[in-house]
């Protein structure tokens, strides 16, 4: 995969060090390109976040931002999709497609909400059949959507 054919994982404001770390890794095994939205909740020398990595690193191409508006402002909105446990769209139905962003709230809180309300005919969930449990985890969650993604990319170019 080219740049122009990545898919984008974008974290805004990550706090967890080891989510970080296996998204990184994540998108270094896909050839996405991971965005990581300033303030971040620890330092990116961090150990944890190195560890979960691995020797990776070298790998993944990683672009800071300051702020999310200044990200924001910066895409093409057609290319943007928000992740969120606050609709009920079910990732399985957004119309991904190499170039993408997959954008990520922070672990504690999420997306803001004036994006999700701007935005919201491009937020989407991963549905969660048990309702006691109300998401997974960061990685987890950005590791099925991205692994779906590539793969109705690549069922298209068939």
């Amino acid at each position: 995969m080219t740049d122009l054919e990545a898919f984008h994982i974008v974290l805004v404001e990550p706090e967890i060090p080891p989510n970080t770390g296996s998204i990184a890794r994540l998108c270094g095994a896909t050839n996405s390109v991971l965005h990581l939205i300033h303030p971040l909740g620890f330092s990116t020398d961090n150990k944890h976040l190195k560890r979960a990595g691995l020797d990776y690193w070298k790998f993944v191409d990683i672009r800071y931002w300051d702020s999310f508006d200044v990200f924001l402002e910066a895409q093409e909105e057609t290319n943007l999709y928000f992740l969120t446990t606050k609709t009920d769209k079910s990732y399985v139905d957004a119309p991904f497609k190499p170039g993408d962003y997959l954008i990520f709230g922070k672990e504690t809180k999420g997306l803001p909400e004036e994006t999700l309300k701007l935005y919201a005919d491009r937020c989407f969930t991963l549905p969660m059949p048990n309702a006691n449990i109300r998401s997974l985890n960061l990685a987890m969650t950005a590791g099925i959507v991205l692994y779906d993604a590539i793969r109705k990319s690549n069922n298209r170019e068939k």
